[in-house]
């Protein structure tokens, strides 16, 4: 990887110098001592000093133009969904056979309830409204105790083909950041974005997005 992509991958996945950054009350010097070792490590080679600083500046420079960008109301074309009292369940596919599977999604889709699946590379993560009936179909699982996490809600964004879907995620994820909410999770798909919150950030969190895209 080029200096400058490590050095925004760096900052991006450090949600302190990236804030310091963006408010631009950080010093480039004392940030590329710091992260030099790092740089070195991931491209396996010395890194210039200088070189480091030169891309830190760039960097920071970016986000004048991206604010600028930002203007035009990023969520001016989405629709935005909120569904609250909803639990993240997730399980392992080692611990169930694939007509087991099955039979979870056609239970699902008899019931008039609101939920999503999520296929990862050894688990299934399903986002269903926390009720009676959704438990009971996982009770017969291994370690079926550990298997919920509630206390949560689900925003939906849904697109068009015409937004650039990282920059919408980008923008949302800053703006909640921004107003002390933070996403538990966050699933995509090509037509839409979901974020998963603390239920009691729920009703804040879709005022925010929804002035935004009345804006």
């Amino acid at each position: 990887m080029p200096i400058p992509d490590v050095v925004k991958e760096i900052i991006t996945h450090n949600r302190s110098i990236y804030d310091c950054m963006k408010m631009d009350v950080i010093n480039y010097t004392a940030l590329a001592v710091k992260i030099q070792p790092e740089v070195e490590r991931i491209i396996g080679s010395p890194a210039n000093l200088n070189t480091i600083v030169v891309a830190i500046k760039r960097y920071s420079d970016s986000f004048e133009q991206k604010i600028k960008i930002k203007k035009e109301a990023v969520l001016k074309n989405v629709r935005l969904s909120l569904t609250d009292k909803i639990m993240d369940v997730k399980f392992s596919l080692d611990d169930i056979d694939r007509n087991e599977t099955s039979d979870i999604m056609n239970k699902f889709s008899r019931m008039k309830s609101d939920y999503e699946f999520f296929r990862l590379a050894d688990s299934l993560i399903v986002l269903a409204e926390d009720i009676d009936d959704v438990r009971k179909m996982f009770s017969t699982f291994p370690n079926n105790e550990n298997l919920f996490n509630t206390g949560l809600a689900k925003l939906k964004i849904t697109l068009t083909n015409s937004e650039n879907r990282s920059d919408i995620t980008s923008y949302i994820t800053e703006l909640l950041h921004n107003n002390g909410i933070e996403m538990k999770n966050a699933f995509f798909s090509s037509d839409s974005i979901i974020i998963v919150i603390d239920a009691n950030d729920a009703s804040r969190a879709y005022q925010i997005l929804y002035s935004e895209i009345n804006r």
